[in-house]
């Protein structure tokens, strides 16, 4: 790894200090911030979650291993336990308590672990500067650098990390807001964002343009203004983290020309119990209980066909509005590209699940059908998941 640029020093550091870890299994995450895990002589406990991400992407019932701390019995909390790291899919250790990202940058700072910030060392934490607060201050010498820290736990695909996993109004805030500050300064000592991504094996670090759009478009619009920085760890199954890092490549030219509101999607749709459906011309269908996907595409305006999707309320133009209409829970994936891939899409999706009817949404392409069928959700199945990444998370060309 050292011809990538690593720089190393000899000790892991521990984010958590010497709080003992427990071992156990996701069970489910009923909101944001709790998770209920089966923990080996506790049985089923609830746990904290020092995370806003969602995570669909690593946390499986009654697969994913998580790894927790307890909380003292002299502090009050309503729950004793915190999710503080859980294992990826491919087996690796992964931190996921965000709120010591920052005790984790301002190490790899102060060791010179950082590409791009050596020589810098951590002045001062949480700045207020008018009316936001920033994660660090730097100094070198009589000089200041602002930082603002941002944890990336999704990656796969072909070595792609991205940020946000949600919408986030706040981290698309706190860049407009850096870019303001990054305005007419030395490009050395311009705001930075540091991305910390929880993975050394990630090869291309770009904005999650699928999820949000509006923090993507941004995060293109400030990079004269604003130092990106995208950083690979690696964490040791104690949760400490190796003393290495790796930078990230941006690939600016690609995402010029992804970055838009067109590409394919995925809707996936629940009945809760067997219906008899009209679908146009195909005629009356019988559709058992279980989980749909369908797979569309909008090569301009992607994010007004998703909302019609959703929506139950309209004038039915397309097969997928009968199927629609009477279904109890729907979701949509968009899958923002520049490149036509529905079909493609559904080649693989036909690999994953059954066709649920023949003709449905296929009436303009040599495709079997565009609708599936599984029993199960497929948002809490693995592989399902891998295929979103293989079109989410694609690797730019070499040159992009």
């Amino acid at each position: 790894m050292a011809s990538r640029g690593n720089t190393r020093m000899n000790d892991p550091y521990h984010p958590l200090g010497d709080a003992r870890l427990y071992r156990g299994v996701f069970v489910e995450r009923p909101n944001r911030f709790l998770m209920r895990c089966a923990v080996p002589r506790y049985g089923t406990v609830e746990a904290f979650v020092a995370n806003p991400g969602r995570m669909d992407e690593l946390l499986f019932p009654g697969v994913t291993p998580v790894a927790l701390t307890r909380v003292p019995a002299d502090v009050e909390r309503r729950t004793r336990w915190t999710c503080v790291g859980c294992d990826t899919p491919d087996g690796e250790p992964l931190f996921l308590d965000t709120h010591r990202t920052n005790d984790v940058a301002a190490h790899l700072i102060d060791q010179a672990l950082v590409p791009g910030l050596k020589g810098w060392r951590v002045e001062q934490r949480e700045v207020p500067v008018g009316h936001s607060r920033f994660d660090l201050q730097l100094a070198r010498g009589s000089r200041r650098l602002f930082v603002e820290v941002k944890s990336c736990t999704l990656f796969g695909g072909e070595g792609v990390a991205m940020f946000p996993d949600a919408v986030t109004d706040r981290g698309r805030r706190h860049l407009e807001e850096l870019a303001q500050m990054g305005s007419g300064g030395a490009a050395s000592e311009r705001p930075v964002v540091l991305f910390i991504v929880h993975s050394p094996h990630i090869r291309w670090f770009m904005p999650d343009y699928h999820t949000d759009l509006a923090f993507s478009r941004t995060f293109l619009a400030v990079r004269d203004r604003v130092r990106i920085l995208p950083v690979g760890i690696r964490w040791n199954r104690d949760l400490s983290v190796a003393p290495e890092s790796v930078r990230v490549k941006i690939p600016w030219k690609f995402l010029d020309r992804h970055v838009d509101d067109r590409g394919a999607y995925l809707l996936l749709m629940r009945l809760r119990r067997p219906r008899r459906i009209s679908i146009g011309q195909l005629g009356e269908h019988r559709f058992e209980a279980g989980s749909y996907i369908y797979v569309g595409s909008a090569m301009a305006h992607l994010s007004r066909r998703v909302e019609r999707h959703l929506r139950r309320r309209k004038r039915h133009h397309w097969h997928i509005d009968d199927l629609r209409q009477v279904a109890d829970d729907v979701a949509a994936l968009p899958i923002r590209s520049a490149q036509r891939q529905e079909c493609q899409l559904a080649a693989s999706v036909s690999r994953y699940a059954s066709i649920a009817m023949k003709g449905f949404g296929s009436s303009d392409c040599s495709c079997d059908s565009h609708l599936y069928y599984r029993a199960e959700p497929p948002m809490e199945d693995v592989e399902f998941h891998r295929i979103l990444q293989q079109f989410r998370m694609r690797a730019p060309s070499p040159s992009p």
